[in-house]
């Protein structure tokens, strides 16, 4: 189709009207507001005609599998220009992460206009003080990440409930909860796409995610669109030592000792660094690191834990837990060495005799470790671990991560050989890689109109409008589709701990749908931080008229 038949959509006003209702909303996940913020836009959309009219094309569900109670907003407009089942989900989150860095200003992180007449008078940096006096830029909480995104394709909805003859094919919006956590709201919208995939015969032919987009490093000046996603692990390392009398240090091996070679040999390790079409990952950085000791002791601990972000663009989980176990061998090579000679020389000042260390580095997976301790106690050990793992979900302190901690440790006494060792294995959930390579005709398509939409806009904008391949940030683009091959993901599964009793995710469903996606979404600076702020040119103008150019072309354009 051709770019010059796509008009151009006046709607600054109202997409900004949208966006400071919803952000009028606090909506902090793992709040009642998630539930507030999904009846806010179930009933903006319950009272345009269209919805009067098709009440069955608008529901608000509340989350399967989830210990909240909380609401995605789905809705679809059916086309009338032609009778193709081409249809393309708009997707948006309707949380946001908390407020307490206002202080002392929280109520103000959900009005702008009050939040901006107070920053007036605040000292500020001179590039956010010019931003602020612009008239172009939004601040306050959900601005940018991504109430005014999802405004956008609200928009967009309705302007298709409004002209269903200028559509040749369907739209679908969801709305969905618990983005900033564990993207429960997503996993339930999946089965109502699969839904209406039977009932209305939809064929799903691409999704257009509206996250937010920021620079890339200072003085950055391009306002980036994504062709896909970066994924996301989090491995984990369960540490095993010696315990001993701190009088007797040399006669044990601390843990904490290991993990700190650890963490030196992995944290920001470049060579760790997934490089997918041309772009690297950000290499993994601890995110946590402890002992598992519950109160002080003279006693060296028993054992420690740490786990660390890994992102992947080309990379499976089962390739991630190689290297990282390759990287295990080396720390704990690395550590036994430095132990070695420190104790050699601590025994030449004491005048002790030196007797050789007795450890080797031994490093596991999970599901190498239970291979062995099932071949060795059999259905005993099994019975036993599914009872522990059922009523250690009591203990509601536990997050995920030391839920799986605590799994990994249980099964460790049953070792026959405790020497000290490190068990390598996942503690949350996998967020999947997603890679537009243009195997498929529906990635080809989609990924000529984003290129056709880029050329038809950037002269109506003053900065570059660039297209890269991955989404550097965890988004829910990850659970739409999929580059992995689902062997892959078994794998993941089969080194979690948790899985099947703290963490179940519907990966069958995400490859069954499998859709195609971009990011269009608002431009902006310090999401999740004070000073939250989006320019209102870029992402109220462009970014909903670059969607639109997306939606017609894709529906529209001929068979190759």
């Amino acid at each position: 189709m051709s770019q010059s038949n796509i008009n151009k959509l006046s709607c600054r006003e109202e997409i900004l009207s949208i966006t400071k209702s919803l952000v009028n909303v606090n909506s902090i996940v793992n709040t009642s507001g998630e539930q507030d913020i999904a009846k806010t836009v179930y009933d903006y959309l319950a009272s345009h005609p269209y919805f009067e009219m098709k009440p069955s094309q608008l529901v608000m569900e509340q989350t399967i599998n989830d210990d909240r109670e909380r609401y995605n907003v789905l809705a679809h407009v059916k086309g009338t220009k032609g009778k193709s089942n081409r249809t393309i989900v708009l997707m948006g989150h309707l949380d946001t992460v908390g407020v307490d860095d206002f202080n002392q200003q929280r109520d103000l992180a959900f009005s702008p206009d009050d939040w901006m007449e107070y920053l007036q008078s605040e000292q500020l940096p001179e590039q956010i003080q010019d931003q602020l006096k612009s008239g172009d830029w939004l601040f306050g909480r959900g601005v940018l990440d991504m109430k005014s995104g999802l405004a956008s394709n609200i928009y967009l909805l309705t302007y298709y409930a409004e002209h269903p003859e200028l559509l040749d094919g369907n739209l679908v919006l969801i709305a969905e909860c618990d983005e900033e956590d564990s993207s429960n709201g997503i996993l339930s919208a999946l089965k109502t796409l699969k839904k209406w995939k039977e009932e209305h015969a939809f064929d799903y032919v691409a999704a257009i995610n509206s996250d937010f987009v920021a620079p890339a490093y200072e003085g950055d000046e391009n306002r980036y669109v994504y062709k896909g996603t970066v994924g996301k692990l989090l491995p984990s390392f369960f540490i095993t030592g010696e315990e001993t009398h701190v009088g007797s240090a040399f006669d044990g091996l601390d843990p904490n000792f290991v993990a700190a070679e650890l963490t030196k040999q992995i944290n920001y390790n470049p060579d760790l660094s997934d490089v997918g079409l041309g772009e690297s990952t950000l290499p993994p950085v601890s995110l946590k690191q402890t002992d598992l000791k519950p109160s002080y002791t003279v006693q060296t601990a028993l054992s420690a834990y740490v786990y660390y972000n890994f992102f992947v663009h080309s990379w499976s989980p089962e390739k991630v837990l190689e290297l990282l176990k390759e990287q295990a061998t080396i720390a704990f090579e690395n550590a036994l060495s430095s132990f070695e000679e420190r104790y050699q020389q601590y025994c030449q000042v004491s005048q002790q005799p030196y007797r050789s260390i007795p450890w080797e580095p031994r490093v596991f997976t999970y599901s190498e470790m239970q291979e062995m301790l099932t071949r060795t106690h059999g259905e005993s050990y099994e019975q036993h671990m599914n009872d522990f793992k059922e009523d250690l979900l009591q203990d509601e302190t536990l997050d995920i991560r030391m839920y799986a901690a605590r799994v990994v440790e249980e099964s460790w006494k049953f070792m026959p050989d405790k020497s000290p060792a490190i068990i390598v294995f996942y503690s949350s959930l996998y967020s999947p890689r997603v890679a537009l390579t243009g195997e498929t005709q529906d990635e080809q398509r989609l990924l000529a109109a984003l290129d056709h939409a880029i050329n038809a806009l950037q002269p109506e904008y003053k900065h570059p409008i660039a297209a890269k391949n991955f989404f550097p940030h965890i988004s829910d683009m990850s659970f739409v589709a999929m580059s992995d091959r689902m062997i892959e993901i078994d794998y993941a599964v089969t080194n979690t701990p948790s899985w099947g009793q703290k963490l179940h995710v519907a990966y069958e469903d995400v490859n069954e749908l499998n859709i195609p996606v971009i990011n269009i979404g608002p431009y902006g600076m310090d999401g999740h931080k004070k000073l939250e702020r989006m320019e209102m040119t870029y992402s109220l103008e462009i970014v909903p008229n670059l969607t639109n150019h997306v939606i017609q072309d894709v529906l529209n354009r001929e068979e190759s």
